[in-house]
């Protein structure tokens, strides 16, 4: 649980107790919010190309690994918890594995100073998004649109990665995995990240 999941559970029980509520430990736990998100992880000889790359950049470095985001991490409770595992276990089962192949590096700059491997073509990363982050898993408040990347180095500083950007736009990436899973993650006290759960995808093309 993250810290801002335990300061709203010592909230809670402060609460009942505070106000002599009698109430069971399964009851308190529908009540307390834990963050979970939804990610891809590349297969391994891309995710070692990206490690080296986010050694010295990326902070969150070592508290996740390389990785694509569907969906940003959120507070949820058990109940949404349920609600999404059904949704993603139904949909899943109609979306078929597919290859993307990372070709270049791109920023988010000036939006973000943040440096990824970019997509060759997006749409199915886009496509597969889209169908995660529908029904209970809709993104309402999400203003941009989705654009899928591995990042590499971000909370950088505007001339580093200027600096960074410059040397490895010059690179060529041929980086091709096979996406045939997805991963329900969960945030752990220390702030790094765990899978609660993966869903393959069962569909066929």
């Amino acid at each position: 649980m993250s810290k801002t999941g335990y300061f709203k559970q010592n909230q809670l029980i402060s609460y009942f107790i505070r106000e002599s509520v009698i109430l069971d430990l399964s009851q308190l736990k529908g009540l307390i919010a834990m963050r979970f998100g939804i990610a891809v992880f590349p297969e391994k000889h891309v995710q070692d190309v990206a490690n080296r790359l986010r050694r010295r950049h990326d902070p969150h470095y070592s508290l996740l690994p390389a990785h694509l985001t569907l969906r940003e991490a959120q507070e949820w409770t058990d109940e949404l918890l349920a609600l999404a595992s059904e949704h993603l276990e139904r949909t899943t089962a109609q979306l078929a594995p597919f290859h993307i192949r990372f070709n270049r590096v791109s920023t988010f700059y000036p939006v973000a100073n943040v440096l990824y491997l970019a997509l060759e073509r997006p749409n199915e990363m886009q496509a597969l998004q889209q169908a995660i982050c529908s029904g209970h898993l809709a993104e309402p408040a999400r203003t941009t649109g989705y654009t899928p990347h591995l990042t590499i180095g971000q909370h950088m500083s505007a001339e580093e990665l200027h600096d960074q950007y410059g040397r490895l736009r010059m690179q060529s990436f041929e980086l091709v995995t096979r996406i045939d899973r997805i991963h329900l993650l969960y945030q752990l006290e220390n702030d790094s990240w765990t899978v609660h759960q993966t869903y393959l995808l069962r569909g066929h093309s």
